[in-house]
Protein backbone atom coordinates (compact mmCIF):
# COMPACT_ATOMS: atom_id res chain seq x y z
CA UNK A 1 0.00 0.00 0.00
CA UNK A 2 2.59 2.64 -1.24
CA UNK A 3 -0.04 5.28 -0.16
CA UNK A 4 -0.23 4.63 2.90
CA UNK A 5 2.98 4.63 3.58
CA UNK A 6 3.52 7.96 1.77
CA UNK A 7 0.78 9.44 3.74
CA UNK A 8 2.26 8.26 6.49
CA UNK A 9 5.78 9.74 5.77
CA UNK A 10 4.07 13.23 4.96
CA UNK A 11 2.65 13.02 8.47
CA UNK A 12 5.29 12.23 10.59
CA UNK A 13 7.37 15.20 8.40
CA UNK A 14 4.46 17.13 9.59
CA UNK A 15 4.73 16.10 13.32
CA UNK A 16 8.12 16.70 13.20
CA UNK A 17 7.66 20.38 12.44
CA UNK A 18 4.65 20.80 14.91
CA UNK A 19 7.16 19.39 17.53
CA UNK A 20 9.62 21.94 16.39
CA UNK A 21 7.15 24.77 15.92
CA UNK A 22 5.79 23.91 20.06
CA UNK A 23 8.99 23.92 21.34
CA UNK A 24 10.00 27.15 19.73
CA UNK A 25 6.49 28.85 20.40
CA UNK A 26 5.20 27.96 23.47
CA UNK A 27 5.89 27.98 27.21
CA UNK A 28 7.39 25.18 29.53
CA UNK A 29 5.14 22.95 30.42
CA UNK A 30 2.69 23.31 27.70
CA UNK A 31 5.51 22.57 25.37
CA UNK A 32 6.83 19.79 26.98
CA UNK A 33 3.50 18.04 26.97
CA UNK A 34 2.66 18.80 23.48
CA UNK A 35 5.68 17.38 22.56
CA UNK A 36 4.58 14.25 24.48
CA UNK A 37 1.63 13.86 23.19
CA UNK A 38 3.53 14.41 19.31
CA UNK A 39 6.34 12.11 20.32
CA UNK A 40 3.85 9.35 20.00
CA UNK A 41 2.20 10.59 17.38
CA UNK A 42 5.80 10.21 14.97
CA UNK A 43 6.03 7.05 16.52
CA UNK A 44 2.05 5.88 15.19
CA UNK A 45 3.09 7.64 11.96
CA UNK A 46 6.53 5.40 11.79
CA UNK A 47 4.68 2.18 12.92
CA UNK A 48 2.45 2.66 9.90
CA UNK A 49 5.09 3.51 7.29
CA UNK A 50 6.49 0.34 8.89
CA UNK A 51 2.90 -1.78 8.67
CA UNK A 52 0.69 0.18 6.36
CA UNK A 53 -2.20 -2.66 6.61
CA UNK A 54 -1.62 -2.90 10.55
CA UNK A 55 -5.34 -1.64 11.92
CA UNK A 56 -5.07 1.62 13.95
CA UNK A 57 -5.73 -0.24 17.16
CA UNK A 58 -2.68 -2.27 16.80
CA UNK A 59 -0.80 0.99 15.85
CA UNK A 60 -2.08 2.55 18.79
CA UNK A 61 -0.70 -0.12 20.77
CA UNK A 62 2.55 -0.34 19.56
CA UNK A 63 3.11 3.70 19.72
CA UNK A 64 1.89 3.91 23.36
CA UNK A 65 4.02 0.45 23.79
CA UNK A 66 6.93 2.28 22.78
CA UNK A 67 6.92 5.68 24.21
CA UNK A 68 6.31 3.85 27.45
CA UNK A 69 9.00 2.03 27.21
CA UNK A 70 11.81 4.99 26.73
CA UNK A 71 9.57 6.69 29.29
CA UNK A 72 10.64 3.69 31.98
CA UNK A 73 13.96 3.25 30.29
CA UNK A 74 14.92 6.34 31.58
CA UNK A 75 14.59 4.63 34.80
CA UNK A 76 17.66 3.02 34.65
CA UNK A 77 19.79 5.89 33.97
CA UNK A 78 21.24 4.82 30.34
CA UNK A 79 18.88 7.11 28.36
CA UNK A 80 20.83 9.98 30.44
CA UNK A 81 23.83 8.90 29.80
CA UNK A 82 23.50 8.57 26.03
CA UNK A 83 21.80 11.86 25.74
CA UNK A 84 24.90 13.47 27.56
CA UNK A 85 26.92 12.64 24.63
CA UNK A 86 24.44 13.04 21.92
CA UNK A 87 21.57 15.38 20.82
CA UNK A 88 19.58 12.64 18.43
CA UNK A 89 19.74 10.16 21.33
CA UNK A 90 18.56 13.14 23.79
CA UNK A 91 15.37 14.15 21.47
CA UNK A 92 14.65 9.98 20.91
CA UNK A 93 15.26 9.14 24.40
CA UNK A 94 15.08 11.75 26.99
CA UNK A 95 16.72 12.00 30.30
CA UNK A 96 14.57 11.94 33.03
CA UNK A 97 11.55 10.32 33.89
CA UNK A 98 8.34 12.02 34.28
CA UNK A 99 5.31 10.18 35.42
CA UNK A 100 2.39 12.43 33.56
CA UNK A 101 4.65 12.17 30.46
CA UNK A 102 2.85 8.08 30.46
CA UNK A 103 -0.55 9.78 30.54
CA UNK A 104 0.33 12.37 27.26
CA UNK A 105 1.77 9.50 25.49
CA UNK A 106 -1.92 8.11 25.86
CA UNK A 107 -3.57 11.19 24.52
CA UNK A 108 -0.84 10.53 21.47
CA UNK A 109 -1.73 7.13 20.93
CA UNK A 110 -5.27 7.75 21.20
CA UNK A 111 -5.21 11.10 18.53
CA UNK A 112 -3.15 8.95 16.36
CA UNK A 113 -5.77 6.21 16.62
CA UNK A 114 -8.72 8.65 15.90
CA UNK A 115 -6.87 10.41 12.84
CA UNK A 116 -6.22 7.01 11.44
CA UNK A 117 -9.51 5.58 12.07
CA UNK A 118 -11.66 8.47 10.46
CA UNK A 119 -8.82 7.99 7.30
CA UNK A 120 -9.71 4.78 6.28
CA UNK A 121 -13.46 4.83 7.33
CA UNK A 122 -13.24 7.84 5.01
CA UNK A 123 -11.61 5.87 2.33
CA UNK A 124 -13.64 3.23 2.58
CA UNK A 125 -16.69 5.04 2.61
CA UNK A 126 -15.88 6.65 -0.55
CA UNK A 127 -14.61 3.50 -2.35
CA UNK A 128 -17.62 2.08 -2.01
CA UNK A 129 -19.72 4.95 -3.02
CA UNK A 130 -17.43 4.75 -6.33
Amino acid sequence: MPHRRLAALAAAVVVVVAGLSVRALLPGMVAKYAGDLLYTLLVYALVVVAAPRARPFAVAAVALGVSWLVEFAQLTGVPAALSAHSTPARLVLGTTFNAPDLFWYAVGAAVGYAIHYSALTTIDRFCRES
